[in-house]
């Protein structure tokens, strides 16, 4: 799977990645990530595109400019991608913020979206929902005592301590932040995405008739049940499935997300 790349509208050069042929799934990384991390969890699905791109600041592409950091932002990304590549409509999906980026494209673009996958959502409506603080305090760290000095502040912070005590993965996702490439996108990501939503309201979602699959799971501070079965809810087609969580056994994690995706897909490709 080679990396490609395009030129946004305001002139942000991002990566992509594609790989394999058929109908194109639009699958998103979370936070601070990159395209490997929903690589990981993706099945061998047939007849199936997998697109990936690396939103502004995140992996191989730009920053751009950091005032024009937010979900809607990213999401028009996205849609341009498709444009690129010629794609009409997708699958659209992803983990935590790439699921916030699915939410928004799917509720606000429906003639792009064939269906939804809504994996580890991190937002529902709101701006800065409150599992989202210790991101935001990170970046706070990271910009005032740099990658070393601000680590340490982090660690020792009870904010951290509550999240290690819940959820060692949520934990040690947190302090990766600080060994990250590129601190000043870090820090501009951290200091506006934790606080940003996906703009969207309970009647754009109530109006969503678009196949959805919504996967969560438990120990995970960042990415709680509570929002995922709240999306159930509010989406009127949408299917809930929880998975064994990272911080139980991983290789289940991995094995019962995918067998989840390519169930989905298999009914929606």
């Amino acid at each position: 799977m080679s990396p490609g790349h395009f030129t946004t509208s305001d002139g942000c050069r991002l990566v992509f990645a594609a790989h394999g042929a058929g109908r194109p799934v639009l699958w998103q990384h979370g936070l601070g990530a990159t395209r490997a991390q929903p690589d990981e969890v993706f099945p061998d699905a047939p007849a199936c595109r997998r697109i990936t791109m690396e939103c502004r600041g995140q992996g191989d592409s730009e920053l751009g400019d950091p005032e024009a950091l937010s979900i809607a932002r990213f999401t028009q990304d996205a849609l341009e991608l498709l444009d690129h590549l010629g794609v009409e409509k997708a699958v659209v999906g992803g983990i935590s913020l790439g699921a916030a980026i699915a939410m928004r494209l799917g509720a606000l673009n429906p003639e792009r979206a064939d269906a939804m996958i809504l994996a580890r959502p991190a937002w529902v409506l709101a701006n800065a929902p409150e599992p989202q603080r210790p991101n935001a305090l990170a970046g706070a760290l990271l910009r005032d005592y740099g990658a070393n000095e601000g680590k340490k502040r982090m660690a020792a912070t009870p904010e951290f301590a509550a999240l290690k005590a819940a959820s060692p993965d949520n934990a040690a996702s947190l302090l990766g932040y600080f060994d990250r490439p590129r601190p000043e996108t870090t820090i501009a990501l951290l200091t506006r995405i934790p606080l940003d939503g996906p703009g969207v309201d309970s009647a754009r979602l109530a109006a969503v008739k678009l196949p959805t699959l919504i996967l969560a799971n438990g120990e995970d501070v960042v990415h709680p049940i509570a929002y995922a079965e709240e999306l159930a809810r509010l989406i009127p087609n949408a299917r809930l499935k929880v998975v064994t969580s990272k911080t139980v056994d991983r290789v289940a994690y991995v094995r019962e997300f995918r067998a989840a995706l390519a169930e989905f897909l298999a009914g929606n490709l």
